[in-house]
């Protein structure tokens, strides 16, 4: 059984939402993680959850959204997570490339998750875009206050920021982007990143790994992603299937 560890649920509505959890379930995806991205919306996100028994939810701002009103306290955001099918905290972190909040609001916001996620005990799902110096740093400091579990999701980012995550004991997912014919350096470093510390998501339905890229993505693709992961390891689909699984109960705790 595969996990998609981070995908959008929301975007998908109605039957158009029965259709992509049905295929779903013929890839081999027996689970998925559903993101919050506003904290206005957290409820939205555990309704969603609540009605279909293999998908779970996080609650958290996403970067863009970080200027949109103040920034919450840990508390506020702890409070959204206390519901059983509420596994991390996220996904918030830093997005220097489209600069849609400005960056002291997105630094103060990640903050303020990594600190809910250590009052929490729930691991962090850590946006990174063009920010990863600012992203190592603001997690060793706030790791000299206390220790908190976090994943860096979809990972594009430099070897540095993977090296920093790990040596901190992150977890790291790779997601369509690590199919791409150009993406060389990112399976550079997946083949590098321990095989206890990965995952594989979709970010569905962005970032569709090939064969269809270009196209809107779903849970069910997450099989292609992990293949290549695989070969990246010399691993077949079912070994890695089971490795990712067992990742991801050790982080997400509250799945278990």
């Amino acid at each position: 059984m595969l996990i998609d560890s981070h995908c959008h649920l929301d975007y998908f509505q109605g039957e158009d939402l029965d259709g992509v959890l049905a295929r779903a379930a013929a890839a081999g995806v027996g689970e998925m993680v559903t993101i919050g991205t506003r904290l206005s919306r957290s409820a939205e996100m555990r309704a969603l959850a609540d009605a279909h028994p293999n998908v779970w939810c996080t609650v958290g701002i996403h970067p863009h959204n970080a200027g949109e009103g103040e920034v919450p306290t840990p508390e506020d955001i702890v409070a959204e997570a206390q519901h059983p099918k509420v596994i991390g905290i996220g996904e918030s972190g830093l997005d220097y490339f489209y600069d849609k909040a400005p960056r002291d609001r997105q630094q103060a916001g990640f903050r303020a998750h990594i600190r809910a996620a250590r009052l929490s005990g729930l691991p962090l799902c850590i946006h990174a875009r063009d920010a990863d110096e600012d992203i190592a740093s603001i997690l060793r400091e706030e790791a000299a206050d206390g220790a908190f579990s976090f994943l860096l999701h979809c990972f594009s980012s430099g070897r540095g920021l993977a090296e920093a995550a790990l040596a901190l004991g992150g977890y790291i997912s790779f997601s369509g982007i690590l199919t791409f014919p150009k993406s060389q350096e990112i399976r550079d470093i997946a083949r590098d990143v321990p095989r206890e510390r990965l995952l594989v998501e979709t970010d569905a339905p962005y970032l569709a790994p090939v064969p269809f890229r270009g196209k809107r993505n779903e849970p069910g693709h997450v099989a292609h992603t992990a293949r290549v992961l695989g070969e990246v390891h010399g691993m077949g689909p079912d070994e890695i299937a089971a490795l990712t699984t067992a990742n991801f109960r050790r982080l997400f705790r509250k799945a278990a």
